[in-house]
């Protein structure tokens, strides 16, 4: 007699659900271990951990100066060294190019204004430089970026140090706005003009056991109002090369330069989109924006890439505000309400992509929170973080 398989099914029942049962149990167990286990984690790790760098931060700090004189002294000589600057027209890029053309350096100078790049050559030639070349490319487009490395290889044969100073900030609200063309734009400057060259140039400073360095800015972990964008694309910025840094090693070292308010073109209210064309933004205000020398923070970058340091940071007093958004977020949140404060005046703003005036809003420019963040030094021009 044929005995269908189909007839044993009901045997196999309690067997599953006694599995299903114990399966569910175990599941529910680990979950309550898990969180067990969280929990007691997040009672002792962090005391512990704070009591640890107490007790060795001496120690850490003594090993630190004995590494930055180290490097200091058998740090990198640029002399003949071939460097990449993107965004090398003005402000920071320009600054960065004076500085290595004092180390008797190779520039390859890369904007999209080449007008301005032929006079800032010829003042590198004057000041040191071995040799400059000078390419108009836009470090937004991938392909552009291919071209002014293949152009180095090619007639230089190397590259030791790429700097991706290309920045672009904006000083409006972000609900304000009511033309997102200008999002693409931010973004594309902020983040990907300098992701683009770094992948292009990589596999040429895997050969020379070569550095990138990246301009940032204290915005990628103290966001200030009115420069969201700005702050978002700084902060994926810094994540980026902080996760690189770890998967190239040693091979490339990567420096991450971070400053705080400095004068550049940058701060004058106008960028330049990719067609060429400059948009500007107007403010009527009752005082000149100030900022730190871009010069002072161009050679102190140029100096600690060419020590191999993994952070430039100017000024360094900025540091103190990390422990107060881990330790005391509202405090800081709190301060930074306070300072933002109207000061009594009406300001009426218009601004690229917006469509409602600012009156009676709080701005960013007004003077306390200029007094309050800025280093013991003035530069006469306009100040923004960039």
């Amino acid at each position: 007699m044929h005995v269908s398989t189909y007839t044993f099914y009901p045997l196999y029942i309690p067997p599953l659900l006694l599995l299903f049962f114990f399966s569910f149990i175990i599941f529910v167990l680990s979950l309550i271990m898990m969180d067990l286990i969280n929990s007691v984690l997040n009672l002792f790790v962090p005391p512990a951990s704070l009591i640890t760098l107490a007790f060795s931060w001496p120690a850490l700090c003594f090993l630190h100066a004995c590494e930055w004189l180290y490097n200091t002294v058998y740090g990198d000589n640029m002399d003949g060294k071939v460097v990449i600057i993107t965004g090398a027209s003005s402000g920071i890029g320009e600054q960065i190019a004076y500085e290595y053309a004092l180390r008797r350096a190779c520039l390859v100078l890369v904007a999209r204004r080449e007008h301005r790049l032929r006079g800032i050559a010829e003042n590198a030639r004057r000041m040191g430089a071995r040799h400059v070349m000078i390419v108009a490319a836009d470090v937004v487009k991938e392909d552009e970026c291919r071209r002014f490395v293949n152009e180095t290889i090619n007639f230089y044969g190397r590259v030791d140090h790429l700097v991706n100073t290309v920045s672009l900030g904006h000083t409006f609200y972000f609900e304000e706005v009511t033309d997102t063309s200008v999002f693409p734009v931010l973004l594309d400057i902020n983040f990907w003009g300098n992701i683009y060259p770094t992948l292009v140039a990589l596999p040429y400073l895997h050969r020379t056991n070569g550095r990138v360095i990246i301009n940032a800015s204290v915005e990628s972990w103290l966001p200030l109002p009115r420069m969201s964008l700005y702050a978002a694309a700084k902060a994926a910025l810094v994540n980026f090369y902080e996760t690189l840094r770890f998967e190239l090693r040693d091979e490339v070292g990567v420096t991450i330069a971070t400053h705080g308010w400095i004068g550049s073109e940058m701060t004058s209210g106008k960028f330049m989109l990719e067609e060429g064309a400059e948009m500007q933004w107007k403010e009527e205000r009752e005082m000149n924006v100030i900022g730190g020398p871009v010069e002072e923070f161009a050679r102190l970058m140029v100096a600690g890439a060419c020590r191999g340091d993994a952070y430039v940071k100017y000024p360094s007093w900025y540091d103190v505000f990390l422990l107060y958004r881990v330790f005391a977020p509202n405090v800081l949140n709190w301060a930074f309400r306070l300072l933002i404060a109207p000061q009594g005046t009406k300001r009426t703003s218009s601004y690229v992509g917006t469509g409602r005036s600012l009156e009676g809003r709080p701005m960013l420019e007004a003077p306390s929170p200029r007094t309050a963040l800025l280093a013991p030094y003035s530069f006469s021009g306009g100040g923004q973080l960039s």
